[in-house]
């Protein structure tokens, strides 16, 4: 199994973003509150408070969840190296530049930004153009 790629320049040089077409919602559940059985989730996350769930709206609209942040998924499919140092260090301060906020999950392969849904093709652009330089 690849560790996968360290060096900041091959990093955004090949990135190449996807953007996601379904939107995503994240949910909160309170501590001990049950995640309800049959839902497609992209993430969970544990933490003291609870469960925060990130999952396509129409799940969560489905199950009749109460969400927050509608976004869109930007992956960008380079094969990050999990110790790789400063890549989405840069990728933020771009999107930072550009009034647009981002929240990243890293997975072993590779790193997935959520983008405000209105904010999604703006974010394409500055990824595009980051990779390009």
């Amino acid at each position: 199994m690849s560790a996968g790629e360290m060096d900041l320049r091959t990093l955004l040089a090949g990135m190449k973003p996807e953007l996601q077409p379904q939107e995503f919602v994240y949910v909160a559940l309170s501590l001990g509150e049950p995640i309800p059985a049959g839902l497609r989730l992209f993430a969970t996350i544990a933490e003291k408070e609870g469960n925060t769930l990130i999952l396509e709206r129409s799940e969560a609209e489905r199950a009749g969840l109460s969400f927050a942040f509608p976004c869109r998924m930007i992956t960008l499919t380079v094969h990050s190296a999990l110790e790789a140092v400063g890549f989405l260090a840069a990728i933020a301060a771009k999107l930072t530049q550009a009034g647009i906020p981002a929240n990243t999950i890293s997975a072993f392969y590779h790193d997935h930004l959520f983008i405000p849904a209105s904010k999604a093709d703006a974010a394409m652009a500055v990824l595009r153009s980051l990779s390009a330089d």
